[in-house]
């Protein structure tokens, strides 16, 4: 069973930044695919972003491509979402997700996805 913590939302004001963090529990967590998901009041969980377990390869929803990045650290077995220019419409609770090595499907998809951390709220004032 796979633990995810995220931290580092918080209220910001449009065209700030912020970092979100999520550190797993397992201790194989560089064999695990890493996903962010958001879910904005009355509507449904939408992909963010992911990466694959080594970092390399990295996906992105179109409305934050060039805007935020993910990235992991596989030493301290975290994965990150840095925000950059955040808008108020990224206003949601974002959460990490993370899918075991012999998942397949598209990162995009959260029904690829075995562990989901609790999720941490992120507010964007206009």
């Amino acid at each position: 069973q796979v633990q995810l913590v995220e931290s580092g939302g918080g209220l910001v004001q449009a065209g700030g930044s912020l970092r979100l963090s999520c550190t797993a529990s397992e201790h194989t967590f560089s064999s695990y695919g890493m996903g962010w998901f958001r879910q904005a009041p009355g509507k449904e969980r939408d992909f963010v972003a992911a990466t694959d377990r080594s970092g390399v390869l990295t996906y992105y929803a179109d409305s934050v491509r060039g805007r935020f990045t993910i990235s992991r650290d596989n030493a301290k077995n975290t994965v990150y979402l840095q925000m950059n220019s955040l808008k108020p419409e990224d206003t949601a609770v974002y959460y990490c997700a993370a899918r075991h090595p012999v998942i397949s499907g598209p990162y995009s998809n959260s029904a690829s996805y075995n562990y989901w951390g609790q999720g941490t709220q992120v507010t964007v004032s206009s």
